[in-house]
């Protein structure tokens, strides 16, 4: 539980960092969800000749840099939503009951509750980062899941939907996150915070001038740990400079009843004090309703997540 000395924190500076914050069974768990999870897709890509390097000399790590170098994506059959590039009905994504586990953590949503209230819904703004190191990248790489990430706010890489929406930002590390493998940095909140200008960059980020990154907070966190943001808190990450990889979660929750920012894809209620039985407690319907979503989205015109344009003020 938060004191109110955090509490206070979080609100007059918009972030907060929270150790120990994931039980260490289900941080386990994770791990060997996608350990098992990885061994099934590198076989396959094995099998079809797409990584050249026998699965049983490579463990977890050999096996996601010997795909990256491949060119094989093993990002978004990882990930814990569906991307925001076209969906088709093939379109990968990964929840199993280890994630669903992490998603509805008791000690996470109890200092989220501290936050936004203890009406709780589950926000499809999700991912999974795992990133390798730097010096291992495409020079042409540009996903801000496998490399750095560029200053942002999150309520202005969510649809204006979300504007007012009661929102905190959970950024779960799975390994120990450093200033040398890429952990976040941000820039304290002030007073009267608002979204700043974005533009598409090489992701959507904050337009040059309005960060001053020599005053940047660097925001180390232990495995099982957690960053928490507000919405309007400008934050990025640094460079993995380091020979290994750097593993995250960047999970969201909001007030239930209000728009998540992603309404076309599935959110569920994670916390109820009012109805406990409204609460999604089966990992399985989880993932049914994504498959769902992929099924409808895959049939629809394409939906753009992206705000912010070219020609917008400050862009052009």
């Amino acid at each position: 539980m938060l004191s109110l000395d955090q509490i206070k924190q979080f609100e007059t500076e918009g972030y907060l960092v929270v150790p120990d914050i994931l039980p260490s069974d289900t941080l386990a768990a994770v791990r060997a969800e996608y350990s098992t999870l990885l061994d099934g897709l590198y076989q396959v890509w094995f099998d079809a000749g797409l990584v050249s390097t026998a699965p049983d000399t490579l463990d977890f790590w050999g096996k996601l840099l010997s795909a990256y170098e491949a060119g094989v994506d093993y990002f978004q059959p990882m990930d814990i939503s569906l991307p925001g590039d076209r969906i088709h009905v093939d379109t990968p994504f990964h929840i199993g009951p280890a994630v669903f586990d992490m998603l509805t953590a008791g000690p996470l949503l109890d200092v989220v509750e501290q936050l936004i209230g203890p009406e709780l819904v589950s926000n499809p703004i999700q991912h999974v980062r795992i990133k390798p190191p730097a010096k291992k990248l495409d020079s042409d790489e540009i996903r801000p899941h496998i490399a750095a990430t560029d200053w942002h706010q999150d309520r202005a890489v969510a649809l204006e939907e979300a504007d007012k929406t009661d929102m905190v930002t959970v950024w779960l590390a799975i390994t120990d996150a450093t200033v040398e493998n890429g952990c976040l940095q941000v820039q304290p909140q002030t007073k009267n915070q608002d979204i700043l200008p974005h533009c598409p960059r090489t992701q959507t980020g904050i337009v040059d001038g309005f960060i001053n990154e020599a005053s940047a907070i660097p925001l180390p966190v232990k495995a099982g740990g957690a960053v928490l943001f507000h919405p309007l808190t400008p934050h990025a990450s640094l460079a993995n400079v380091t020979d290994g990889f750097r593993w995250s979660f960047d999970i969201r929750f909001s007030a239930t009843g209000q728009p998540t920012g992603r309404s076309h894809f599935p959110d569920f209620i994670a916390r109820s004090r009012s109805n406990l039985a409204s609460e999604m407690t089966d990992w399985l319907t989880c993932k049914v309703q994504w498959e769902d979503a992929r099924a409808r989205l895959a049939q629809a015109p394409h939906i753009d997540i992206h705000r912010w344009s070219s020609d917008a003020p400050y862009c052009a």
